[in-house]
């Protein structure tokens, strides 16, 4: 895995904080990790099933 560094609103970090509190996950990255997987499924999906 490559370490990347990203500024995300406060707003953002406390959302994900609840999220790992709430045991949705084990941590902010595996969190974000989650996140970033499903949003390019959607967007390849969305590009290669339009038209």
């Amino acid at each position: 895995m490559k370490l990347i560094t990203l500024y995300v609103p406060e707003t953002y970090l406390k959302a994900l904080d609840k999220l790992v509190v709430e045991r949705f996950y084990p941590n902010r990255a595996e969190a974000i990790r989650v996140a970033i997987r499903d949003l390019i499924v959607e967007e390849v999906w969305r590009k290669e099933n339009v038209g």
